[in-house]
């Protein structure tokens, strides 16, 4: 009897240990496509917010940490745009902590003037078939903040239509649009007091994460 469980105990053993060595090697095997897909989709999702044609860095590589609370908890990443080393832009993840399911994590590119180049939604749990017309791939709606300029925090503009502002909201879902524009209008309001800030942000690079 124990001859037979030592015995297992050890085919186990070699199992595990053949698994886990055939676990290691498809890692790093598949680790340099599944980087070069990632990339290729963040420089797609930064592209969408902030048009290329309006900056000559390398965006991604110019990643910086910021916390406040106007973008919700935790810390954000912020990625600098430059045309001929000038900042021009930004594209800034921020929450909208306020949706009709939860939070909404989005993108926004802004420049520093108050004028807003792009918005995506990057995670929600919003309704299917209402609030979900937030996302690109369900209806263009969020395209819709492009090219848009905020003027000053009391922009009355810059709101829904049911609260006396320019954008549409969804028929039987008013909640999701409103947190979008609202998280949006903070995000671009923060951008504005960037310019000063620039130097002293610590880059992605420090992050523990």
């Amino acid at each position: 009897m124990l001859d037979a469980i030592r015995k297992n105990g050890v085919t186990l053993a070699l199992f595990a240990a053949v698994t886990t060595g055939l676990t290691a090697v498809i890692n790093s095997v598949t680790k340099p496509t599944i980087d070069h897909q990632t990339t290729l989709q963040q420089k797609s999702l930064l592209d969408q917010v902030v048009p290329p044609t309006l900056y000559t860095n390398a965006l991604q590589q110019e990643c910086y940490l910021v916390s406040d609370p106007t973008l919700g908890k935790g810390t954000h990443r912020l990625y600098l745009a430059r045309k001929e080393d000038k900042p021009v832009a930004v594209a800034i993840e921020t929450t909208a902590p306020d949706g009709y399911s939860g939070a909404i994590r989005m993108i926004v590119g802004a420049d520093f003037s108050g004028k807003v180049l792009g918005v995506r939604v990057v995670e929600h749990h919003e309704t299917p078939g209402l609030g979900d017309k937030i996302e690109l791939r369900i209806s263009n709606w969020i395209e819709s903040f492009s090219g848009v300029r905020l003027s000053g925090k009391d922009d009355q503009h810059f709101a829904v239509k049911k609260d006396g502002g320019d954008f549409d909201q969804f028929t039987g879902a008013t909640i999701t649009p409103r947190a979008v524009v609202n998280a949006t209008k903070r995000a671009t309001l923060y951008v504005e007091t960037l310019p000063g800030q620039l130097s002293s942000l610590p880059t992605c690079g420090d992050s523990n994460e």
